[in-house]
This record gives C-alpha cells, sequence and structure tokens, in this order.
C-alpha cells in the first residue's frame, strides 16, 4: 500500500495512461462492411471455430481486418480472445506461449502461423515502466474493451467476429478508415512514451495505407523522437525491416526523414543523402525493392542494407586508401566500422552481416576481369546479389556502365564468347606480385646447369 501510494504521488507526466475504454462497441453489421468469414484463412477460421466450440470469444483483429476493408491481402490473421494463453495451448494442438513483457500464443495450422492474444487490461499504477515511460512488463488479462484501449491506431482496433460476421468498433476506426486518417487512441504523447516505435508504425502505416496522419497524432513525433534511443535495437530493427519490405520503402524512409525519426533507427543517413550519388542510388535501390515487392518477387533485407550504407563504407573507405592504407584491408576496416557504429541503433542479425559484408566485399572483384578471375567470381555464392548490386552502381553512376554491360554479356554468353571478352577486357591495374629471390636463385642455377631440375620445372628456358 505504501509503495503504491508512493508511486501515485511522485508520478511523472509522462507515465503511460491509456484512454477510458467504450463500456459498448458499434456494432457494424455485414451489408455495411462486406467482409465474409470466407475471405479469412483456413488457420484463422480454425482456431477461433476451436475457441468458439470451447465456450470463449475470438475474433480476427487488427491488420487482417484493415486491410480486408482496404480490398488488401491480409499478409497473416491474428486473433484475439478472452481465454488464457494457457487455455489456448490446451486447445490447439502445434502451439507454444511465446513472449515475456506480454505472452502470446504462436498456433500452427499446416504450414500458416496464427498468432493468439489474450486481451489486454489498462494499464495502472502498478504496471512496470522505465524512467521514460516505456513499459517493460504487461502480462495482465482484461476486455474487449480494454483491448481495444490498448491498441495503437483506431484502424488497428477493429474485432470482426467470424460466427454472425459483425465487426466491433470501440474508437471509430472504421470512419477513420474510410475518411482515410490515421488517428491514435488517446493521448499520442503518452502513447509513444509507453511504446516508442509506435512513432514509426505511424510513418510505415500512413505511407503503406495511403492514410493522413492525423494531426494531434503527428504533432508531437519530432519532439519525443530522441525517445527511440531507450528502445532496445533487436525491437528497432524488427520495424524498420517491416517498414523497408512494406513495398513504399522509398516514401516510407522520406517520411522518416521530414519526421526527424531516421536519426533513431538509420542515423547515418542524413550523411549519405547530403552525397549526389548517395542520395540517388538509396533511392534506386528502395524503388527497384518497392518494384519487386508489388510484383510479387523475393526481395533480400541484407541487400537493401547494404544499399542503405554502402556510401558510408564508400566514403570511409575512400579516406583510408588516401591514407595509404592498402586498398582490400582498408574496405574491410570500412566495413566493420560503419557497422559497428550503426548496431549502437539498429541491431541487425548477424546473418545479415555477413549478407551485407560478402556484397560489399565482392565490389572490386567485379573491376578485374582478366585470366581466370571472372569465372572464380562467378561461382561464388553470393555472386547474384554482387552482380545486382554492382549493376545498380553502374545504373547511378558511380562506376562506369561497361562494367555493368560486361558482366551481363559474359552471364549470358557461351564458353567462347567468354574467352573473347576476357581477352578485351582492360588489363588488371593492380601490381603483380614480386618474385621470390630464392625462385631467382633456382632459375638461375637451372639455366647455368647446376642443380637437379626436370625438364618441367619452370625455369624460364
Amino acid at each position: 500500500m505504501i509503495r503504491r501510494f508512493v508511486k501515485k504521488l511522485f508520478k511523472s507526466p509522462g507515465a503511460p495512461a491509456a484512454p477510458a475504454p467504450r463500456s459498448e462497441p458499434d456494432i457494424i453489421p455485414l451489408k455495411t462492411h462486406g467482409i465474409t468469414h470466407d475471405m479469412l484463412s483456413r488457420g484463422a477460421e480454425r482456431v477461433c471455430e476451436d475457441l468458439e466450440r470451447a465456450g470463449y470469444q475470438a475474433f480476427v483483429v487488427g491488420g487482417a481486418v484493415r486491410d480486408l476493408l482496404l480490398g488488401r491481402d491480409p499478409k497473416d490473421f491474428d486473433i484475439a480472445t478472452n481465454a488464457t494463453p494457457e487455455q489456448v495451448k490446451r486447445l490447439c494442438r502445434r502451439s507454444r506461449i511465446i513472449g515475456r513483457r506480454f505472452q502470446i500464443v504462436h498456433v500452427m495450422v499446416g504450414q500458416e502461423l496464427i498468432e493468439v492474444t489474450t486481451f489486454r487490461a489498462l494499464h495502472d499504477d502498478d504496471t512496470a515502466t522505465d524512467a521514460h515511460g516505456r513499459v517493460l512488463r504487461d502480462n495482465t488479462f482484461g476486455s474487449q474493451a480494454d483491448d481495444a484501449a490498448r491498441r495503437d491506431f483506431t484502424v488497428n482496433a477493429l474485432y470482426y467476429d467470424p460466427y454472425d460476421e459483425t465487426i466491433h468498433d470501440y474508437h471509430h476506426g472504421y470512419a477513420d478508415l474510410k475518411a482515410g486518417k490515421l488517428r491514435m487512441i488517446g493521448d499520442p504523447e503518452v502513447r509513444y512514451r509507453e511504446d516508442p516505435v509506435r512513432m514509426l508504425r505511424a510513418v510505415r502505416l500512413g505511407a503503406k495505407l495511403g492514410l493522413e496522419i492525423d494531426t494531434a497524432t503527428r504533432k508531437p513525433i519530432r519532439s519525443m523522437a530522441p525517445l527511440l534511443d531507450n528502445v532496445p535495437p533487436s525491437r528497432l530493427f524488427d520495424e524498420m525491416l517491416k517498414l523497408l519490405t512494406c513495398g513504399d520503402a522509398l516514401t516510407c524512409l522520406k517520411r522518416l526523414r521530414a519526421e526527424g525519426l531516421h536519426h533513431g533507427v538509420l542515423p547515418l543517413l542524413d550523411v549519405i543523402l547530403e552525397q549526389p550519388l548517395g542520395e540517388r542510388f538509396v533511392e534506386q535501390a528502395l524503388t527497384n525493392t518497392d518494384r519487386r515487392i508489388r510484383e510479387g518477387k523475393s526481395i533480400s533485407p541484407g541487400f537493401l542494407f547494404a544499399a542503405l550504407l554502402w556510401h558510408e563504407v564508400l566514403a570511409n573507405w575512400n579516406q583510408r586508401k588516401a591514407k595509404g592504407e592498402i586498398s582490400i584491408p582498408a574496405l574491410f576496416a570500412a566495413m566493420s566500422d560503419v557497422l559497428d557504429r550503426q548496431a549502437e541503433k539498429l541491431a541487425i542479425t548477424k546473418r545479415l552481416v555477413g549478407d551485407i559484408k560478402e556484397i560489399w566485399s565482392l565490389q572490386p572483384r567485379f573491376e578485374q576481369r582478366s585470366g581466370k578471375r571472372p569465372y572464380a567470381l562467378l561461382g561464388h555464392a553470393r555472386f547474384r546479389a554482387g552482380y545486382d548490386f554492382m549493376l545498380l552502381r553502374a545504373e547511378t553512376g558511380e562506376i562506369d556502365p561497361e562494367v555493368g554491360n560486361w558482366w551481363t554479356a559474359f552471364i549470358e554468353g557461351d564458353h567462347n564468347a567468354q574467352e573473347t571478352l576476357i581477352s578485351q577486357a582492360p588489363r588488371d591495374t593492380a601490381p603483380t606480385k614480386k618474385r621470390r629471390r630464392g625462385g631467382n636463385r633456382r632459375r638461375r642455377g637451372v639455366a647455368s646447369g647446376e642443380g637437379s631440375g626436370s625438364p618441367t620445372d619452370h625455369s624460364g628456358v
């Protein structure tokens, strides 16, 4: 009791305080919204059926409902229920409980992963937060009304009931979606303190869905951007990856800069975009990625981050070479320097770091087109990613377009054509290795009749 009283007495103005929930939602019928249960995935239908058969409530919620209303194909289907994680796990085969801050259940139905969350309770004075108001632990459960008040944006607080095909709307999210508006539930400043990643999410959803961020939702973002410094780098990486692979990465990145949020996730971006070639390179890389996503083609996150950070690596590399460092060791030192600085803000996974470094390290090898080197490079496991990256450099004027044309012809040609290309390619400008003095003595010995060299020795005579 004393501890709770002291906490109330000295409660900071930025402490979490979710909006008071509406007790009853607006019920939007099928004839108004048009979503039928057969638009759901088989996995979502099955999990909802299992929960309802056991006497629990089950709703498809969040982005899936929002996307269906916009005529988009949902990337996944999430379910909200009044069953606890342990109850869900007992009911659903092939399920497991994950999460520390807030427990959720992952249910596998065939190859489909369904994420099931229990209705969350409102925050109170006992909610664990850090000094800035960010929620640290959150495993308390409540009603559907509480859960709706806890969600970030009104368009994400829509609950679809597959049983009667109605939508439960507590915060006028349906009307906001029809009006093209992205609005925060509750006081934006308080909600951003609870979870600063919501600022990045506002930018991403606004760009991806073509929604205008509500004035009150947008206003605090620039002043509160430093709160991203308190978010674990792994969470920032996850959110940044969603942003870069949403199909509207270029628009998102421009909005990040406009709102001043990029300092918290890509602090090197300003330096890169101040360089004319750097700006053109990044924009072209993101444009190409967005096009591939819209065409349903695969993309490489490693390639994306390699493109975003390349011109900072290039500047660092050139500085080192100007100081007399050997080219290739200087490149590897520049790569490590840039990635180490970036890791302070964004925890790029080790696997992606490996992909990024391989793409960068292959770039000097595209300049070496004599002898057997092109064949060796062609057989490299990361050749295709390195080749695409080199074409991007040629396309944006960083290197001679002739290099890109040569490699394209080399890939498409038969052996004879490849040999012709190699014979016509400029000689490598890298200095040849000096011969070992011992070898010279051996050759002199053979030439004068000394020693016991066989006819197969490379004696030079």
